[in-house]
């Protein structure tokens, strides 16, 4: 693409209508700029729109922003990445792009400085420093002057562009070749980053933190917090030399900031306190490194910084949104606290402050968190029940009591439990005006409860459980007001839910009524934890790992269990709530289901999937949706087959739209859905399903690799149950051209073979003799061309399936016709030497018993020309059935084939309750050790004299000893 006035005119104009608000411009111009992206150059023309001053700069900014995207995915050389896709840029492109950005980027207005910093980030990582050693000189250079000058426009956007390259070294081990370039970048940056971080601190020093103006001061503090991070980065893997000799001077500052208050940007709260606690923050995180990790080296400051914290968090934890700067500095008050300085707290004043003026403070519900509850149940929950709230200031808090309490554990304990009592006593005073106090106390027993080590029991030292349930948690669960005080409710299903194990089955069966009743809840998160708690309790297993609650313990308010949970997922926001999908799945799974319970269901299943087609956006919530309907086809159709044709009628239109409508997020569900339906069907196939049939035949179906595995598995089926269809129209070469594909590949080779081994399995000989030799020689050219440890052990069980369904005559035959005497060569080369390999009990099975039949039917082995060979197989056999797993199997994985995926987006995932049940085709085999000697002893008798010394030539001293066993422990003899 090349740079002139039509370059410009059609690239202005594309990012132009990619800012419309209708959709027809905005959708063409993004085509266009997307078939222009292939073109050479064509990230430097839009780098050189972005400098041009006469576009107007929401065009340049939206240019921007489609550069960074672009160099995204297209940076990464094709040295290191050989499939990355797309194509990557040019050299002589990249080397342009290289020698322009910085300069530009430096210049630009804020938002598109932004923008290409994050671009030049994206650059450095791929990069920096080994293959653009000219970047951190020229950044060095650039920041000296704009320093000297005062222009921290500039001197903040190369900050924040070295900050987004040097946060790599966070996310490194600590290897040779990382720690090169982290030399580098501290022998080329350190220094000027410290007079950098010395200058601004001048500068707010002459400015006063008291007056000035805001608009001056903001560009310091940001500056000085971008010091702070990049001082984090270059001392995250080691303690440099440079900064260890400089550490008063830093500290010096990091101290001031944690202590001084600049009224003129935080007095006016908002935004200039935000940015005033950002950086206090990043102090936070640095002094906690140091404290984590260079303890010796940073002893003389930690006392000082520990009071100044606490001083700080103080007074923060007074005040509503300061959550990054509180977590930031209770994490560095919890590192020293684990530390050999963990004396700093060990006072019985010192620990009961702790409690009252940083823990319970912390702790106490607050609006923002009320807000969340109500307008965000998502997040709550995800904050609140699924443990990802290490970041918010309750768990926080708890976590800094956990960290006292691994060396002052009886005091800690001792003072919490007389706070929860406290706080217990506060709220019987006046429980409408002090419930949030009830909630701090069920808060500290949960988030404060260990882990027994080695299992799922949840424990607590602060309170007695079954009588703290008792009085507190039970007179809210038995609350008849669903929607009254929803927090507290929430808080009793949490409490119920993680101490489900010491809860005795009595109680917790008079309770869960109580609970299914909270399913009708107005709020989300309380209809969620309700959902929640059913499903883990029906997971609550007893010694010996037997279920505590079985079906018969719900069956008495099934019905209502069910309808509730549907109706909550007809609450407003709660349409895709995947934890009333989870209880419904899991129900259905424990539950006794009769036709009056699963007519409701799978019309309310079908319901919810008709919905959820039309724009699917929940993924965990679509697959628990997918599993219920196949854990409800599964258990109600194996127990009463009449229902399979009204399942039928309901799922298959909703099947049928999904194919019919392209939702391929769906499609590997609805074929393993379809699947399961066949497999339950008794022949004859009704001609709906050989519709599908069809559409699983035609080669587009199988672009997609995510569909494959479902595709394959569908296909298994009507091998099954449709043998007599296949042979017709032509279908049994369809299904062979797609075994030949799938088998040609690395990454689908295994389901190639599923396909193979199942019509060998439900075809008779004379219809696939034809076949034979194109599928040998298809088999022999992937073994010569692209083997891996996986194909050759699919190749030996297709090998060992075929002779037990069609005799070893047939399979040595059928291969010899590719070429003569091909049969002895695959069995010296591969067949003896991988048998070893072999593993899982059928395939075990499987492989021994149609080894043990050659060497004891086949006439091309019984031969004595061939009694090496001979020999080595029984050696191999002889391995396989005596020596455990670990001592046989040196498998190397394989080395994944990335090019078959190419522009396959979509990933398999499998259906638990859809699953494919595994078939023994050796069912009147039961002991194949047991065949093996009756077949060797029956042999034997026929040639006496003749095996015993092929075998003492052959075997390993072993495996001579384990045959010796083995004829001894079934009473058999090698004569």
């Amino acid at each position: 693409m090349e740079w002139n006035a039509e370059t410009l005119q059609f690239l202005s104009q594309c990012f132009l209508n990619t800012l419309s608000p209708y959709p027809e411009p905005r959708r063409a111009a993004e085509s266009r700029l997307s078939e222009a992206s292939d073109r050479p150059n064509y990230g430097l023309a839009v780098l050189r729109l972005v400098a041009e001053p006469s576009v107007d700069e929401p065009i340049r900014q939206a240019a921007a922003v489609n550069f960074k995207n672009h160099l995204r995915s297209r940076w990464s050389s094709s040295e290191e990445e050989p499939n990355a896709q797309p194509q990557t840029l040019a050299p002589d492109e990249k080397e342009q792009i290289k020698s322009r950005i910085v300069s530009l980027m430096l210049s630009s207005a804020p938002r598109i400085q932004s923008q290409l910093s994050e671009a030049l980030g994206v650059i450095g990582k791929h990069d920096f420093p080994r293959r653009w050693p000219a970047l951190l000189p020229e950044l060095r250079l650039s920041l000296e002057k704009a320093g000297e000058g005062s222009d921290y426009a500039t001197v903040n956007g190369v900050l924040s562009t070295v900050n987004s390259i040097f946060k790599n070294f966070r996310h490194q081990y600590d290897t040779k070749d990382v720690a090169i370039d982290l030399k580098y970048c501290i022998d080329n940056f350190a220094e000027a980053l410290l007079m950098i971080f010395k200058r601004t601190a001048g500068l707010i020093d002459n400015i006063g933190v008291s007056g000035g103006q805001a608009a001056i001061l903001r560009p310091l503090v940001e500056s000085q917090r971008l010091c702070c991070r990049i001082f984090y980065s270059l001392n995250f893997l080691v303690l440099p030399e440079c900064f260890e000799d400089h550490m008063g001077e830093w500290m010096g500052e990091f101290q001031k900031y944690l202590t001084v208050k600049f009224s003129v940007l935080e007095d006016g709260g908002g935004d200039g306190l935000a940015l005033v606690d950002e950086l206090r923050a990043a102090v936070c995180e640095n002094i906690s490194l140091y404290a984590e990790r260079y303890e010796e080296e940073f002893r003389g400051y930690l006392s000082g910084f520990v009071e100044t914290v606490w001083n700080l968090l103080v007074s923060v934890s007074a005040s509503s949104g300061r959550d990054r700067l509180t977590v930031t500095a209770i994490t560095f008050l919890t590192t020293v606290s684990t530390s050999v300085h963990h004396t700093l707290f060990s006072g019985d004043d010192i620990l009961q402050q702790i409690c009252e003026r940083i823990v319970i403070p912390n702790v106490m519900l607050r609006d923002e968190d009320e807000e969340l509850f109500e307008m965000n149940y998502v997040e709550f929950i995800r904050r609140d029940m699924e443990g990802s709230d290490l970041d918010t200031r309750r768990r926080i808090a708890c976590e800094l009591l956990k960290g006292i309490g691994s060396n002052y554990r009886e005091r800690v304990t001792q003072i919490v439990s007389s706070q929860i009592q406290s706080s217990l006593a506060l709220f019987s005073e006046n429980p409408t005006a002090n419930w949030k106090h009830k909630d701090c106390a069920i808060y500290l027993v949960v988030s404060l409860a260990t882990r027994r080590a080695g299992g799922t029991s949840i424990s607590t030292d602060l309170v007695d459980v079954e009588s703290f349930f008792g009085a507190v948690i039970v007179p809210e669960l038995r609350n008849q007001d669903v929607n009254g005080f929803p927090m507290l409710k929430a808080g009793a299903l949490k409490f119920f839910t993680m101490f489900r194990d010491q809860i005795s089955k009595p109680i917790a069966m008079a309770l869960i009524p109580d609970v299914v009743r909270f399913l009708g809840s107005d709020s989300n998160v309380v209809h969620s934890y309700a959902a929640s708690c059913i499903e883990k309790l029906l997971l609550v297993k007893d010694e010996g790992g037997k279920a505590r609650y079985i079906a018969a313990d719900i069956s008495p308010f099934l019905l209502v269990l069910m309808t509730n949970l549907f109706g909550a997922l007809g609450k407003p926001e709660s349409e895709e709530n995947p934890y009333v999908m989870k209880c419904i799945m899991r129900v259905l799974g424990v539950a006794d289901i009769s036709r009056e319970v699963a007519s409701p269901c799978i019309t309310g299943l079908t319901s919810v999937l008709n919905k959820v087609c039309e724009n699917p956006k929940t993924p965990t919530f679509n697959h628990y949706l997918f599993e219920a309907v196949a854990v409800l086809v599964r258990r109600s159709c194996e127990k009463d087959p009449s229902l399979i044709s009204a399942f039928e009628a309901s799922l298959f239109p909703s099947l049928e739209m999904i194919l019919a409508r392209d939702v391929t997020e769906f499609f590997p569900y609805a074929f393993q859905l379809l699947a399961q339906l066949v497999e339950l069907h008794s022949p004859p196939i009704s001609q709906n399903y050989m519709q599908i049939f069809e559409i699983l035949l035609s080669p587009d179906s199988w672009k997609k690799s995510g569909n494959v595995p479902a595709l394959v598995r569908l296909l298994q089926a009507f091998l099954q149950k449709a043998p007599h269809e296949l042979n017709q129209e032509g279908r049994l070469a369809q299904v062979l051209g797609i075994f030949n594909k799938l088998v040609s590949s690395p990454s689908t080779d295994e389901q190639g073979f599923y396909v193979l081994n199942t019509i060998i399995e439900n075809l008779g000989y004379d219809v696939i003799a034809p076949y034979m030799g194109h599928i040998w020689a298809s088999l022999f050219s992937r073994l010569q061309n692209r083997r891996t440890v996986k194909f050759v052990k699919s190749f030996l069980i297709f090998m060992s399936l075929f002779l037990v369904k069609h005799g070893s005559q047939n399979l040595v035959d059928s291969m010899n016709t590719v070429q003569p005497n091909i049969f002895l060569v695959i069995l010296e080369q591969f067949w003896i030497p991988n048998l070893r390999m072999i593993t899982g009990s059928i395939e075990l099975k499987l492989t021994s018993v149609a080894s043990t039949r050659l060497i004891c039917e086949c006439q091309a082995l019984l031969d004595p020309s061939v009694g090496t060979l001979w020999g080595k197989m029984l050696d191999s056999i002889v391995t396989l059935l005596s020596k455990p797993e670990q001592d046989r199997v040196e498998e190397e994985p394989d080395v994944p084939d990335f090019a078959d995926n190419e522009g396959y987006g979509a990933t398999f995932v499998h259906l638990y309750n859809a699953g494919k049940k595994e078939e023994d085709p050796l069912k009147d085999i039961r002991d194949p050790k047991q065949f093996l000697m009756a077949s060797l002893a029956n042999l034997s008798a026929l040639s006496p004299g003749r095996y015993p010394q092929v075998i003492s030539g052959n075997l390993d001293p072993t495996n001579q000893t384990a045959l010796l066993q083995l004829c001894s422990s079934y009473n058999v003899a090698i004569v």
